[in-house]
């Protein structure tokens, strides 16, 4: 079901537009739909508040639609009935296909149409990457962002005598050995959902400089095919992990199993963990009492030069269909969230890391990341644009269908860590049905050429 809607997005944004009716209030509202939920839907909320509070003619109405998926289903009901909210919030894997329906005003425009002069180089050039056209033009504006880190336990560290995370898979396998023998029963916590395929493949290609599809992970065309399979770090390193897992160093850890990787790193259970950024605040405040722990960058693989991990989280696109007095409060919503002393905010109350090099130069001038509850976060900054400029990896993904991809992902590491399915032939057979799905993306967007 959610391949048709994703595969069907362009057709129906692309003819379901009227322009929104006119407000009969004093303010100028809007409505701006988003997919979190939980402490950051509260984060969230408060967030519009303060703009709301902070002048008198506009107000943004910011409604959760619980997640990401369930906003861009809503998302497209409303086009549907012509009440499609003026800003819709899309996760990081449905770019590609809000960026081809032709469903939007472009971020870059709408600023400057109505009025205001973006430095759009201040955007940090690891999520400006994976955002940007072709061009580096912005359609979207960044907004939750984060990427992975590794997150460690530092009194269990202290027990095999480390006062480091290790920098590479090899010395982490020698780490968990360690820690299993020191009495811990979960060395490495670790789920293998599509939602964690984020972090485990996508994550681990990018910061080894290894790509996931051809066509630099599809950004220079629809015709990219799936390629992680046939990478020997990947490979090597996916039949790593299983070894660990067979020899109970990596635990899986869900809600099927009565606790999620994260909940079992924050009740010191798990001993490491590969989770977001965005996580950092979440455990900070359900830490167990008196532990102490801190966060890395990924580990690379061998002797795999480390190049720049990927952006993860949502960008806000300003929808078709509004009137100049909608746009106008949404571009005032945009450069008020884009401040620096919103970033501070934003920062604090969440995980996520500030989009801008002025934000995260303001929070550092504030002290922010010497804050105990904080530091670590700016690994995150420092894992995004661990490339030069002109580095030739890939910025990021730009997959038709890429949930749906994600999803054939995870089946293939249900089948290798549940299955004790053969490693290749099954990262092989997902690649397979990945693939198709991508072909059909193309079939649906026939002739037409990246932005």
């Amino acid at each position: 079901m959610q391949a048709k809607l994703l595969g069907a997005l362009g057709a129906l944004l692309a003819t379901a537009f009227l322009a929104g009716p006119a407000s009969a209030a004093d303010k100028t509202k809007i409505d701006f739909w988003f997919g979190n939920s939980g402490d950051i839907a509260k984060r969230v909320q408060e967030q519009c508040d303060r703009f709301n509070q902070s002048q008198a003619e506009y107000e943004v109405i910011c409604t959760s639609q619980g997640t990401y998926d369930a906003s861009l289903q809503n998302t497209i009901a409303a086009f549907r009935a012509n009440k499609q909210p003026t800003i819709a919030q899309v996760s990081d894997a449905g770019t590609l296909d809000i960026m081809l329906s032709g469903a939007y005003y472009p971020a870059n425009k709408l600023m400057k149409d109505m009025g205001y002069d973006v430095d759009w180089k201040d955007y940090f050039s690891g999520i400006s990457g994976y955002y940007a056209t072709s061009k580096g033009e912005m359609y979207s504006f960044p907004f939750n962002s984060s990427t992975a880190l590794l997150y460690w336990n530092k009194d269990a560290f202290a027990k095999i005598g480390k006062d480091h995370a290790p920098t590479t898979w090899q010395e982490a396998g020698e780490d968990l050995k360690k820690l299993k023998d020191a009495g811990y029963a979960c060395p490495l916590g670790f789920d293998i959902s599509n939602n964690e395929v984020w972090q485990f493949v996508e994550q681990f290609e990018a910061v080894n400089g290894e790509a996931m599809a051809t066509k630099r992970n599809g950004f220079e065309g629809l015709d990219a095919e799936l390629i992680y399979n046939k990478n020997p770090l990947l490979v090597s390193y996916i039949k790593d992990l299983k070894t660990w897992y067979d020899a109970k160093l990596a635990v899986i850890k869900n809600k099927a199993v009565g606790q999620t990787f994260i909940e079992a790193f924050a009740a010191g259970d798990c001993q490491m963990i590969l989770t977001s950024v965005g996580d950092h605040g979440n455990i900070g405040r359900t830490a167990k009492p008196g532990m102490n722990w801190s966060v890395s960058m990924l580990p690379t693989y061998a002797d795999a030069k480390r190049h720049s991990s990927f952006v993860g989280g949502a960008s806000l696109w300003v929808l078709k269909g509004h009137s100049e007095p909608e746009y106008k409060a949404a571009a005032a919503f945009f450069n008020f969230i884009a401040k620096p002393e919103e970033a501070l905010t934003w920062s604090t109350v969440t995980g996520y890391i500030p989009v801008r090099n002025s934000g995260f130069e303001y929070l550092k001038s504030q002290g922010f990341y010497d804050k105990a509850p904080y530091t670590g976060r700016e690994l995150a900054i420092q894992s995004l644009t661990a490339s030069p400029a002109d580095d030739t990896a890939p910025k990021g993904m730009r997959l038709g269908g890429l949930l749906q991809v994600r999803t054939e992902i995870a089946n293939g590491l249900q089948a290798i860590f549940i299955n004790n399915a053969d490693v290749q032939a099954s990262l092989d057979s997902a690649a397979d049905r990945g693939n198709q799905i991508l072909r059909r993306f193309q079939q649906t967007y026939k002739n037409v050429q990246l932005p």
